[in-house]
């Protein structure tokens, strides 16, 4: 099982253990002893970054282990691991910002079915719950600027061994994706539409 460093930290370098690496089509397949390294899952794009001198194309999940894969192989062993941090950065907003949507809705009876904090493409679905509200984009804009005013903190704990994460004091909810430390540093959260179809509602947003 890789060790999930991104869980409790926040660097974007670390010394880790390479363990095995093997060729795999036109790449190489790296495993770690432990990652910074996000894989792609939960609605979040995966890190990019370096292994060593060989450049991270893809982290993909799988049901023991992180696999990293690579541009050129690399020797078992100690190395150096560094995260593309602009990616990083992007992702970490894109995934924060999604949760915060969720929030607010999820308060006026909206149950979220889908996430999906890719750049360009920020979308959260929700369904309805027994007694939903409807709600217009400027509502749900004025509660995230609140929340950014604020700054509210990110607080981590585990429940039954699982992470959770909030902000503030807004509710806890298991997630094992990257968060931003503080809200400032989501920056702007733009809704960019509201939509309903076939009983489900939309919402498509962004970060500037």
């Amino acid at each position: 099982m890789t060790l999930r460093l991104f869980f409790h930290s926040d660097e974007h370098s670390a010394n880790v253990e390479v363990l095995e690496c093997t060729p795999y089509e036109s790449e190489f397949a790296v495993v770690l002893r432990a990652t910074l390294f996000h894989p792609q899952g939960g609605g979040q794009l995966c890190d990019t970054g370096w292994i060593g001198e060989s450049q991270v194309l893809r982290v993909v999940q799988e049901p023991e282990r992180i696999v990293h894969y690579v541009d050129r192989p690399i020797s078992p062993g100690m190395t150096r691991i560094r995260l593309d941090e602009q990616r990083r950065q992007l992702n970490t907003r894109l995934h924060t910002a999604g949760h915060l949507i969720g929030h607010f809705a999820e308060t006026l009876g909206w149950i979220p079915i889908k996430a999906h904090h890719w750049p360009g493409e920020g979308r959260v679905t929700f369904k309805p719950g027994e007694t939903p509200t409807e709600f217009d984009a400027s509502a749900l804009q004025d509660a995230l600027a609140q929340w950014i005013e604020e700054d509210l903190p990110r607080l981590t704990s585990l429940r039954e061994g699982a992470r959770e994460i909030s902000f503030g004091e807004l509710p806890a909810y298991g997630c094992g994706g990257t968060h931003v430390q503080r809200l400032q540093e989501l920056g702007t959260v733009t809704i960019a539409s509201l939509s309903q179809k076939k009983g489900t509602l939309s919402v498509r947003y962004d970060v500037s």
